[in-house]
């Protein structure tokens, strides 16, 4: 039996996590209204930027004093506010920055369909589509703003595995790589730079590699990186010794996964690669975990019908698509690469 302290403390942690979804709308909000941005390096009062953020007073001054309480402003004095370390990552000056993602995933494109949650428990499939009227990438692909703020997310969730990858895994001189559903690029690009005696390819939808050719130029690789479009589930082009998927498979379940598997060693040569940089859950939830990978897979539930895989599921998955796992290296941010051979 907990004494009344733990007690105490039992009972604040159930809270916490029962106001956490407002905690995510008032970081969409801080989002979405560029507070970070507004407030900048120094210190702004509430009515200073109630203007600015295009709300009254009053309005402006609860919500800063949310996210000062959150942690992402200071309150110093009474009214008068300026961003913390951790709020910082929401100013979109910076190469860190974190904004199109907390925008993206706080959007209700995100988060309505975890309202069907409990309907998809039951019955496996994503509540996206009945709450929708169609899937989740259907509907990114006819909304061009969204779906240029979902690359931006994507871009900026693939930052800490871009800068990690080239460091974990060694790949062949000379060799071609190419990244199935690359989006704008920002993986395939840290890995040509770290290796300028490779060439590469970037593969994913028109929508999803709209901004390829702008980062790829940016980023000085555009000579030796081409962008091609076109479905992973008709098919995937061959003329690659490397076939990289990084937060592809777990988007889909064991059946289409499998398929965008198949389509890959249909093209892959006797001593090519496959890639795959996912999260791989332990077989049992560890204490001091990270959560965020159990509700990540829950959100691929809800939204997807993908989901997380355990490093068994994915040597099921492979063996089912014409692949054998050669090895699973630990990359970051809760990633790893799980390399498999042609079987």
């Amino acid at each position: 039996m907990a004494n009344q302290d733990e007690a105490a403390d039992q009972r604040r942690a159930v809270m916490q996590l029962m106001l956490g979804y407002m905690a995510s709308h008032a970081l969409g909000a801080a989002a979405r209204t560029g507070v970070a941005d507004l407030i900048g390096d120094g210190r702004r009062s509430a009515e200073d930027l109630a203007g600015e953020l295009g709300l009254p007073q009053q309005s402006a001054i609860r919500l800063l004093r949310a996210l000062a309480a959150l942690g992402l402003l200071t309150e110093e004095a009474p009214g008068r506010f300026g961003v913390s370390a951790t709020g910082a990552l929401l100013r979109s000056d910076r190469a860190d920055s974190v904004r199109g993602m907390v925008r993206m995933f706080t959007d209700p494109a995100m988060m309505r369909a975890w309202e069907g949650i409990d309907e998809s428990l039951r019955t496996g499939e994503p509540s996206f589509d009945r709450m929708f009227g169609t899937g989740f990438f259907s509907h990114l692909g006819a909304d061009p703003e969204l779906s240029a703020l979902f690359n931006t997310a994507m871009s900026q969730g693939t930052r800490s595995v871009a800068d990690a990858l080239p460091a974990c895994y060694t790949f062949a001189s000379g060799a071609t790589l190419m990244d199935v559903g690359g989006g704008d690029g920002t993986l395939i690009a840290a890995v040509l730079r770290a290796n300028p005696g490779m060439r590469g390819i970037v593969f994913d939808t028109a929508e999803g590699a709209a901004q390829a050719p702008g980062r790829l130029e940016e980023a000085g690789v555009a000579d030796r990186c081409t962008a091609t479009t076109g479905d992973f589930f008709e098919g995937v082009p061959a003329g690659a010794d490397v076939y990289l998927l990084k937060s592809i498979v777990h988007d889909w379940d064991d059946r289409r996964a499998a398929a965008i598997l198949s389509h890959v060693r249909a093209v892959v040569p006797d001593r090519g690669r496959l890639l795959i940089v996912e999260p791989v859950l332990p077989a049992a939830v560890q204490p001091e975990g990270f959560s965020g990978l159990y509700l990540t897979d829950l959100n691929m539930l809800v939204n997807v019908g993908g989901r997380e895989r355990t490093r068994d599921d994915f040597e099921a998955l492979c063996a089912a698509s014409g692949f054998a796992v050669s090895d699973v290296l630990p990359l970051a941010a809760g990633f790893s690469v799980i390399e498999a051979t042609p079987a």
